[in-house]
């Protein structure tokens, strides 16, 4: 593992627990204990956390990370959930993502689709979305229109929020919208950290004819401060094949289509490459 995708694993880590001591995250991420400590001091140099004796704590001004020290944690399964969303897109759509690095996914695979990147006097696809780092990628996708919803930006999550958000959503309608999720529980639905977002995130897919929430299966069973919805708002629910197949009945008896996508096998290489 690299060093950049350590760091961002031990800050998955503390953003799952709150807190982390040495030797714990050394065994998680399997590396020595003295790599962790130098690891936790340049990341609380970043003000990404608190060091403490033995261990490290969520700053209290990270609670949750920024989206671009997150995108290299559970990349395979986000990626098989993309490529399973991006399946539901057809020509000619109008497609709603909020923030977040699942729905970065999603854009990426949308973004490289043959058949929409083709020449044409009209763009072949409509992206609609309050997350600054998803439409500064697909900015320079000239057959690709790019619709932000303007509002706040959100300064860890890159969203935008607030009631600009929502005065543009509530003037659009879309075809089908796919919304991340920090947790998804069986009872209380699809949830995030912030209720601004989760305001948000919720206008969107109800300005959708369908409504997908996608999130890994590292998301099941946690539940977030603020909650966007089940299937009072949302259809789908794609994560990937690591969702335990009593947890898909859950979700499907409240109602929810579960659609659990499985990761590409990794290639290995051979004796040759070594």
């Amino acid at each position: 593992m690299k060093r950049h995708e350590r760091m961002n694993a031990l800050l998955e880590l503390l953003g799952d627990r709150g807190r982390v001591d040495v030797e714990e995250a050394a065994t998680a991420l399997e590396v020595s204990a003295a790599t962790i400590r130098r690891d936790m001091d340049a990341l609380a140099e970043q003000q990404l956390l608190t060091r403490t004796r033995g261990g490290a704590v969520l700053s209290s001004v990270a609670y949750d990370l920024p989206i671009r020290y997150k995108h290299a944690h559970r990349s395979a399964e986000k990626e098989a959930v993309a490529q399973a969303a991006a399946k539901l897109v057809e020509r000619g759509d109008v497609v709603g993502l909020s923030g977040g690095t699942t729905t970065t996914a999603i854009a990426r695979v949308l973004a490289t689709r043959p058949d929409f990147a083709e020449a044409g006097p009209q763009p072949h696809l409509t992206i609609v979305t309050n997350s600054l780092n998803i439409a500064n990628e697909l900015a320079v996708r000239p057959q690709i229109k790019i619709v932000l919803t303007g509002g706040v930006a959100h300064s860890r999550s890159f969203e935008l929020v607030g009631p600009f958000s929502e005065l543009v959503l509530q003037q659009i309608s879309i075809d089908t919208a796919f919304i991340g999720a920090n947790g998804m529980d069986p009872m209380m639905g699809a949830s995030v950290h912030d209720e601004a977002e989760a305001r948000v995130n919720r206008l969107m897919a109800e300005r959708a004819r369908r409504a997908v929430v996608v999130a890994d299966s590292s998301k099941i069973g946690e539940r977030c401060f603020a909650r966007v919805g089940d299937a009072d708002v949302f259809d789908t629910f794609i994560t990937d094949n690591g969702a335990k197949e009593a947890t898909r009945r859950e979700f499907a008896d409240r109602g929810l289509k579960v659609v659990a996508a499985r990761p590409p096998v990794p290639s290995h290489p051979s004796a040759s490459d070594a």
